[in-house]
């Protein structure tokens, strides 16, 4: 499965990699591509995995890199 979150107050391009890297070590989540310039997140998960558990954590890794970021799903 696989979902595009639109990231909003993204700073630089280097947090944009931090993030990508971050989430991509969650457990459950096969790729994830985050774009500064268009600022979105494709995330590819595993099957059967709980969604809303899974965004948690993204937003968990995402708020401990940019703090002032949001992600909209």
């Amino acid at each position: 499965m696989k979902k595009i979150y639109r990231l909003e107050n993204l700073d630089c391009p280097v947090c944009a990699q931090k993030i990508e890297d971050g989430v991509n070590k969650i457990n459950g989540i096969k790729n994830v591509d985050v774009s500064f310039m268009s600022s979105k997140m494709s995330v590819e998960f595993d099957e059967n995995i709980n969604l809303e558990q899974k965004y948690a954590e993204i937003i968990k890794v995402c708020k401990k890199i940019e703090p002032d970021c949001t992600i909209k799903g």
